[in-house]
């Protein structure tokens, strides 16, 4: 299997203390301007896709669906994570870049 490399950035942001997790956590960081980059698992419900979306865009945070929320909260060492907020810009950047290459 390949390495995924979105998860394994996210797992380096969260080493260096530059990721918060879990919906609380990740609506607060947006909230307050610290959220650079929002990534929102794919298996999250409509409602919190929704939530997440309405709010990022209002707030002008990059929002992406990304992976299943085992993958997320294990490349970060904790349990299931339905979302994730990353708090450093050069790594947000990074991770994102890498989300787009995903896509293509």
């Amino acid at each position: 299997m390949a390495v995924d490399r979105v998860l394994s950035m996210l797992g380096i942001a969260a080493k260096a203390g530059n990721v918060v997790s879990g919906e609380f956590s990740t609506e607060k960081a947006i909230k307050i301007g610290t959220a650079c980059l929002v990534i929102v698992s794919e298996e999250a419900s409509d409602n919190t896709k929704k939530h997440f979306t309405d709010m990022t865009s209002f707030y002008e945070v990059p929002c992406y669906f990304y992976g299943d929320k085992e993958s997320l909260g294990r490349c970060i060492g904790k349990e299931f994570r339905a979302s994730l907020a990353i708090t450093d810009e050069n790594l947000a950047r990074a991770v994102e870049s890498k989300l787009k290459n995903n896509k293509n």
